[in-house]
């Protein structure tokens, strides 16, 4: 028999992920998260960004030899200490870091490193050893822990079309939305319509039932989310792109109350193989300031001690540049944390060694699944082992 995923895909209803919403949704009027409750966003920056181009080591005289004509001259570089400081593109970003709200990890990755950006992702994904497949993500699998009575796939939320691997369960999964007004536009259409009134054959298959219920109740819920969010429209000032429009999306649902514990961004191009300087700059400043914009909104609605953001990408680049005026795939990244009560704003850790690699990669100095289990523990409050499928240290920044 075809799953139901497969038979609502071939049912045409796969559109701004509305096959992927289900029952639970209806379940936000009776819930909703109150001021104090903590709330995980996570970034995804796709492509593998360039890591020693973001948080430059303008101190270091080995990355100007690895990068003659790519390296971020010292004197543009907007310092953090006497080492690091992150690219001008990234002026917004500095601005808060001066403020304390901004935790950056140096050389972040995982034992036996994978180049393939498919694999490597995926290994981000569920957390995974290099060596093993998971088919659930780590957040999927807090979502499973969360899992009560009633399982609620609303507590995550990707602002995309489509649900990464990240937010997939084996009880339940996470939902996919673009934003709350496309929703419930596709929900109000006349196909929409006549599917919902039509009603399922006597004797009907499982996957022709579970269909029409989810599309009830999909149009019920639609209707209560598009409702909330406006109420709750953002007064801040987003920049006009896509990214930040995401971003006024998560922030409206978060100061809408709504019982969401994790929400997933992603910002994609940073595979910067060939004349990587002005494409990497324009996403990094289109990160910056859309992040910018969603921090002050957060703060001027007092939930920034409340919530969590993580960026993070699935590989970062090698040491050397390329012919072309690019990087190629590499190993070892940094990331970094936002948010308005970290007990180690800063930089954690030391600068990544540009004279001790491993044929010609960074070397990795924390592994991922140990900012993964102080965000689990000591943000979404869940059992480490469980999630992780071991125990991994926690780190002093939450």
């Amino acid at each position: 028999m075809a799953s139901r995923r497969s038979f609502l895909k071939k049912s045409g209803l796969a559109v701004a992920g509305t096959w992927l919403l289900p029952a639970f949704l209806k379940n936000w009027e009776a819930q909703a998260l109150a001021p104090g409750d903590k709330v995980l966003v996570v970034v995804q920056l796709s492509g593998g960004n360039d890591g020693l181009n973001t948080v430059v080591p303008f101190g270091h005289d080995a990355y100007y030899r690895a990068r003659p004509t790519l390296g971020v001259e010292a004197s543009k570089v907007l310092k953090i200490n006497e080492e690091q400081g992150f690219n001008p593109a990234l002026e917004k970003l500095h601005h808060l870091y001066d403020q304390g709200l901004v935790t950056v990890f140096n050389g972040v990755g995982y034992p036996n490193p994978d180049r393939s950006h498919f694999r490597a992702m995926d290994i981000w994904h569920t957390a995974s050893a290099a060596n093993q497949y998971l088919t659930t993500g780590w957040l999927g699998r807090y979502l499973d822990a969360s899992c009560q009575a009633q399982c609620q796939a609303y507590r995550a939320i990707e602002v995309d079309d489509t649900l990464s691997l990240a937010l997939k369960g084996e009880l339940v999964k996470g939902i996919a939305l673009q934003d709350p007004r496309k929703l419930h536009r596709n929900t109000h259409s006349s196909q929409f319509a006549q599917l919902k009134q039509a009603q399922p054959a006597e004797g009907a298959s499982e996957n022709v039932a579970y269909l029409y219920k989810t599309l009830a109740e999909t149009a019920s819920s639609a209707d209560y989310i598009y409702e909330k969010s406006r109420v709750q429209q953002s007064r801040g000032d987003y920049p006009a792109s896509q990214f930040a429009r995401r971003l006024k999306t998560v922030a409206e649902l978060i100061t809408s109350g709504v019982n969401t514990r994790v929400y997933y961004v992603s910002l994609s191009g940073f595979d910067t193989h060939v004349r990587q300087a002005a494409q990497q700059e324009r996403l990094l400043r289109e990160y910056a300031e859309g992040m910018a914009a969603f921090v002050q909104d957060m703060k001027q609605n007092n939930r920034l001690r409340d919530v969590m953001v993580l960026t993070f990408s699935e590989f970062g680049r090698r040491v050397a540049q390329n012919a072309s005026g690019g990087t190629d795939h590499g190993t070892a990244n940094n990331l970094w944390v936002i948010n308005g009560g970290l007990t180690k704003p800063g930089v954690f850790n030391p600068a990544p060694n540009l004279t001790d690699l491993d044929e010609g990669d960074l070397k990795f100095a924390i592994d991922f699944r140990n900012i993964y289990a102080t965000l689990v523990r000591r943000w979404l409050e869940a059992e480490i082992p469980g999630i992780l499928g071991g125990q991994f240290t926690e780190l002093p920044f939450a």
